[in-house]
């Protein structure tokens, strides 16, 4: 798989295991690793993407406070697991409370790594960004570098 893409809805079964999306199931067979995310979401990497990106904080000076805490935090956070047969993976306690993660969740596949949202933060979250992105347009305010 080049990259994740797509909106999910799966479920937190009772022991606080959740079904991946059989589409992103293969890119993520051999090993993940859950971590915090930003806004409130979890952020889901294949191991080898996790590495790469823990390699690149190691190469950044930890000169200033804002770099050692978010690194500090993406890498403490840092759960890896494997999915089982049926495809589930654990989220630890702490990263659903974190999350606000009970049952309903909204996976969505952000490029190189998945993002999952506690349905009804997902939700909010949209309706805070959507006016803005719907206002976005060629010429004006760039937001994304060469678009």
């Amino acid at each position: 798989m080049d990259e994740f893409l797509g909106t999910h809805t799966p479920r937190l079964d009772e022991k606080g295991r959740l079904f991946l999306p059989a589409r992103f199931r293969g890119a993520l067979a051999e090993g993940l690793v859950v971590t915090r995310g930003q806004e409130g979401c979890l952020y889901v990497f294949p191991t080898a993407e996790f590495h790469r990106i823990s390699a690149q904080m190691q190469s950044v000076s930890g000169s200033t406070k804002g770099v050692r805490d978010f690194v500090r935090v993406f890498r403490a956070s840092a759960h890896p697991d494997t999915p089982d047969k049926q495809g589930r993976v654990t989220i630890p306690a702490p990263l659903r409370a974190y999350a606000g993660l009970e049952k309903d969740c909204t996976v969505i596949g952000n490029g190189s790594r998945l993002e999952v949202w506690d349905t009804a933060r997902w939700s909010e979250y949209l309706e805070q960004v959507m006016p803005a992105y719907s206002d976005y347009s060629a010429g004006s305010e760039e937001v994304v570098p060469g678009l």
